[in-house]
């Protein structure tokens, strides 16, 4: 996968949590998920991209790290709206799977990048 591809990937991963968060229950749970994913679920597309245009080595692996947290931190969102059926569990699963996949493939990039300054 390009770098370009990725980039489309982790935007069209923002679009969608940002379709996930206008579907949750406007109650004070809801709410406050609401906030906290629409935040870890769209930085790690920006993130991404700078990592893309890092000066060196060690900044684009420093930027990639925060792309796994970021990811990370949503896939834990994305499995606790699964788990209180907050939304319907099909309508949440293919998400939670994506960002679970998204973040394999940044950790293998950060494993590689740093087996490259080896």
């Amino acid at each position: 996968m390009t770098r370009e591809e990725l980039k489309e990937r982790f935007r069209q991963f923002s679009l969608r949590i940002i379709k996930i968060v206008d579907a949750m229950p406007n109650t004070i749970s809801g709410n406050a998920i609401a906030k906290q994913i629409v935040r870890s679920g769209t930085s790690p597309a920006a993130n991404y991209r700078a990592a893309c245009l890092a000066k060196s080595d060690k900044d684009f692996i420093n930027k990639l790290k925060i792309v796994e947290e970021e990811i990370d931190e949503t896939s834990h969102w994305l499995s606790i709206i699964i788990d209180t059926n907050m939304l319907p569990k099909v309508r949440v699963q293919d998400l939670y799977d994506e960002s679970l996949e998204l973040g394999k493939i940044i950790t293998k990039s950060i494993t590689t990048a740093k087996n490259k300054m080896e």
